[in-house]
């Protein structure tokens, strides 16, 4: 056992970059976590770490060892797995990565539902809107909202949303309401930098698609920040629905050109595998597919 853990120590200190973050990752204390790894390097005979004060760096021996241990933590959590989806209990830590804004407003309300159905399921949920590897760095499930590739993941659709073209009253009255997408190129706009089609917005209009170029006035990572903006009457926004639902709902907000309509965007729950999917995985599934069979965002 103790060898065991010596390694699944190593093995987090070099996927984690630090003994703080192995530490937590593990549920350990950082000296509980430095002392497996010092007790591997003495028992081995030899040092597999580098340390500093700023960084962590394999030695030549270290990388060997590493390679070789990953595989057969990989084999113990299979099997461990198998094992676990033959008993049919939901038990276990399940790591999540789901995007900052939809994790706050739509799925942070959910957990605790979840949590009181499976109290044998620990969650660890991370809220981050960059593109996470879910195998390399060690995720059970995704929550994705895209235009889903084809990819070697499986993925379950939830529900879907899609992006409004919208401003305050307030800033229509003062600057005039687009009659045609072209005219938006002539306006104060808040633009998401992570939109996949960038400064290029596209609809879907009566007489087909239409898109237009904007030069943002300002421009950010945060679908939040764009909606603060555009709710302090600073411009016209392309925000998803599952955002922008409620400003629009209460008048806050109010939809531009309707008849052109932008881009549907899935949400999925993504996996890396149907091969060997325990049970926790599989019932947050099917959590999140009954919570959204009915969307609280208009369409």
């Amino acid at each position: 056992m103790d060898k065991f853990q010596q390694m699944r120590a190593f093995v987090a200190v070099v996927d984690a970059g630090s003994f703080v973050r192995a530490a937590d990752a593990l549920g350990l204390s950082k000296t509980a976590v430095s002392r497996l790894v010092g007790d591997l390097e003495a028992r081995l005979g030899t040092r597999l770490l580098h340390r500093t004060t700023r960084r962590l760096s394999l030695t030549p021996e270290g990388e060997v060892f590493h390679e070789r241990c990953r595989p057969l933590l990989e084999g113990v959590e299979e099997a461990e797995a198998e094992l676990t989806v033959q008993s049919g209990e939901a038990v276990g830590q399940l790591r999540l990565n789901v995007p900052v804004t939809f994790g706050l407003l739509h799925l942070a309300p959910l957990w605790p539902a979840f949590m009181a159905l499976h109290p044998k399921v620990a969650l660890d949920v991370t809220l981050a809107d960059r593109m996470v590897d879910l195998v390399d760095e060690g995720y059970d499930l995704a929550v994705r909202i895209a235009r889903l590739q084809s990819s070697s993941l499986v993925s379950r659709q939830l529900t879907s949303t899609r992006l409004v073209l919208c401003a305050s009253p307030q800033y229509l009255r003062r600057r005039g309401t687009p009659q045609h997408p072209a005219d938006i190129a002539q306006h104060d706009v808040i633009s998401y930098t992570l939109l996949a089609t960038g400064d290029q917005w596209e609809f879907q209009g009566p007489q087909g698609p239409v898109s237009v170029k904007v030069a943002p006035r300002m421009r950010t990572n945060s679908g939040d920040t764009c909606c603060a903006a555009a709710l302090q009457h600073q411009g016209i926004v392309l925000q998803p629905s599952f955002l922008v639902g409620a400003p629009l709902a209460s008048g806050a907000l109010v939809e531009i050109l309707p008849q052109y309509r932008s881009i549907e965007l899935g949400v999925y729950a993504v996996y890396p595998t149907r091969k060997h999917l325990t049970p926790k995985v599989r019932v947050l599934i099917d959590f999140l597919v009954d919570a959204f069979r009915m969307r609280a965002w208009p369409a």
